[in-house]
């Protein structure tokens, strides 16, 4: 039996881990894909204190360093549930079955789909969520960015450096995103704006065409030749494995402890909630994860009173 099993090996879950070696129990990583999380395919990352710039890559290998370093046992293995018998919390995956007294979920979101005609279609054929991974196949031709937030401005500014023109579509008429990287998308003479707008299909016969965007103020619908889509719509968390509280859009209730509603099982990082998606706060919240279950552990009460934070 292990004394904590993490589940998710992005900033928050690391964290938990790296904490977890440190006080001496026996703790198990769980990652179905490669360490880092979405921090790892960030072209650059400027805003991580004493790190001024850092690619995400070689911060998922330092990851990875101070992992082994403390010698954290991490398993690429995808859980598919955890339940609870008693005061033991048994974590399956496609491999086996494992067994710990404490579990921290630091599973992450994925990105939402679009729902449109030829999204699915095209996945892998020019409709992509990861300009970091992908935009290079795309170089001296149009692309095309969905969204508002930090990751649709920052991902069209990284595919500005390789492709001819990225067109940036939004439904709202205002950008949602962090300010300096507005003013860094707006300066860009190779990022266009179309904003009040939806995409409402894509288009192409084996790989992406064209899309078809309708104005919504006007109605009026349009179409633009690219041969890349860039999806950054929002997020679904992955916390459908576990049976705890969560609000209506799937996040995981946390109490001021990072605690959920089942004793003994705590999340951390962007599965817990979609408001703030920064590296800094998933690390935070992975501490804080880890010293609540050490106190779990130790038999110390948590004392905050269960608020549940959404």
């Amino acid at each position: 039996m292990y004394d904590i099993i993490i589940i998710g090996g992005g900033p928050a879950g690391i964290t938990a881990g790296i904490y977890a070696q440190r006080a001496g129990f026996k703790t198990i990583l769980f990652e179905k894909n490669a360490l880092g999380g979405q921090a790892s395919v960030a072209d650059v990352i400027e805003n991580y204190p004493g790190i001024p710039e850092i690619s995400g890559a070689e911060l998922a290998q330092r990851y990875q360093e101070q992992a082994d370093r403390y010698g954290l046992e991490v398993k690429n293995a995808e859980v598919t549930r955890v339940r609870v018998e008693g005061e033991r919390k048994i974590v399956e995956t496609r491999e086996g079955f494992y067994e710990a007294k404490v579990v921290i979920v630091a599973s992450g979101a994925d990105p939402k789909r679009l729902g449109i005609k030829g999204e699915e279609k095209f996945i892998g054929r020019g409709v992509s969520f990861c300009a970091t991974c992908d935009g290079l196949f795309f170089r001296g031709k149009n692309v095309t960015v969905i969204g508002g937030g930090d990751s649709a401005v920052t991902e069209a500014l990284f595919l500005s450096k390789s492709v001819t023109r990225v067109y940036l579509i939004h439904r709202r008429d205002k950008l949602r995103a962090e300010k300096i990287n507005q003013e860094k998308a707006f300066a860009n003479p190779k990022i266009e704006f179309i904003l009040n707008s939806t995409v409402e299909e894509i288009v192409g016969e084996n790989k992406v065409e064209k899309l078809r965007v309708r104005n919504l103020n006007t109605g009026k619908t349009r179409e633009l030749e690219v041969a890349g889509v860039f999806v950054y719509v929002g997020r679904k968390p992955n916390t459908g494995f576990i049976d705890v509280e969560k609000n209506e859009q799937g996040y995981i209730k946390i109490d001021e402890n990072m605690e959920t509603s089942v004793k003994g099982i705590f999340a951390a990082g962007d599965c817990t909630s979609p408001r703030w998606r920064q590296l800094t706060t998933a690390v935070g919240e992975g501490a804080m994860a880890a010293i609540s279950a050490e106190r779990y552990l130790e038999g110390v009460e948590l004392v905050a009173k269960k608020m549940f934070l959404t």
